[in-house]
């Protein structure tokens, strides 16, 4: 995903909570820099600033960051030589998502907040719903036709 030119990230939204693995191909890759750190911190007042030595590959720089709660995820990049590159200025600043939190897992199967006793009912009448298809299926045929006799137990 690029929502920058020279940054990208591994997902298609950023999502408190989680991590995010960025990728940097601006001007101080371009300028052949040996060191680039990523400065970064959340929201309007950049609550839990951090800075991160990003790995140096063919693609650019890289960087795997958890994201914590806030509205925004703001940086900026710094090299060896104390570089910046804050967007002229204005700094990369991107939204954050808020979880979803009407899924959750719990005992590896996905149940919905408030409805524990629908999904039960629903799940239970659509067993019920199955049995009775298998059983029109199977029988009816069989019924229709005359060949449905129950067996009689052999005496030998």
């Amino acid at each position: 995903m690029e929502l920058t030119k020279n940054v990208f990230f591994n997902t298609d939204k950023l999502v408190e909570n989680s991590k995010v693995k960025i990728s940097y191909t601006g001007k101080l890759f371009q300028d052949a820099s040996q060191e680039v750190s990523i400065h970064y911190g959340f929201g309007l007042n950049w609550d839990g600033v951090n800075d991160i030595q990003m790995e140096k590959t063919d693609l650019g720089f890289q960087a795997e960051i958890d994201l914590i709660e806030g509205e925004t995820f703001n940086f900026c990049f710094k090299n060896e030589q104390n570089i910046w590159d804050n967007n002229d200025g204005a700094n990369y600043i991107f939204p954050l998502e808020k979880v979803q939190h009407e899924l959750l897992v719990l005992d590896d199967e996905p149940v919905a907040l408030g409805s524990v006793r629908r999904l039960r009912k629903s799940y239970l009448w659509s067993k019920k719903v199955r049995l009775a298809i298998y059983k029109i299926i199977t029988y009816f045929p069989k019924i229709i036709s005359g060949n449905y006799y129950k067996k009689k137990p052999s005496n030998t």
